[in-house]
């Protein structure tokens, strides 16, 4: 199984609170994929581009680095129709997450992939979904 990884986890790295190699996982994981999904790679540009001066030539850098080399999962007509599956399941059940959580959520059950997170709000929500809390 593949992993997903949530923006809450890439800022951790740039904030120094998790090691880079802990994203690529342990050894006996490491020939599992890892990737983000495009929702998370537009929050990444977004932060950056808030930024300004050194502060945001070091993020840019990050940024830079990750979308290197992580695979960019695009929010494809497959996906949309996981997003509304899951969407109107948590809106019948009064547990409704934010629409980015959602769109990573969906990306990940399309593909089979655990979500890596450091949020503990929103994707325990999500029958059948894997969650791993880092």
């Amino acid at each position: 199984m593949g992993t997903l990884l949530d923006a809450s986890v890439l800022i951790a790295v740039e904030q120094g609170l998790l090691k880079a190699d802990r994203v690529f996982g342990a050894p006996d994981r490491r020939q599992q994929p890892v990737a983000i999904a495009a929702i998370t790679a537009s929050e990444m540009l977004y932060g950056l581009h808030r930024l300004a001066g050194v502060r945001r030539v070091g993020a840019e850098r990050f940024a830079g680095r990750w979308l290197e080399v992580l695979p960019v999962i695009p929010f494809d007509l497959e996906v949309a129709r996981v997003y509304a599956t899951l969407g109107v399941r948590l809106a019948r059940t009064g547990t409704p997450i934010g629409a980015h959580d959602l769109m990573v959520a969906a990306t990940a059950v399309h593909l089979g992939y655990r979500v890596a997170t450091l949020d503990r709000r929103s994707f325990h929500r999500i029958e059948g979904l894997a969650v791993e809390y880092w």
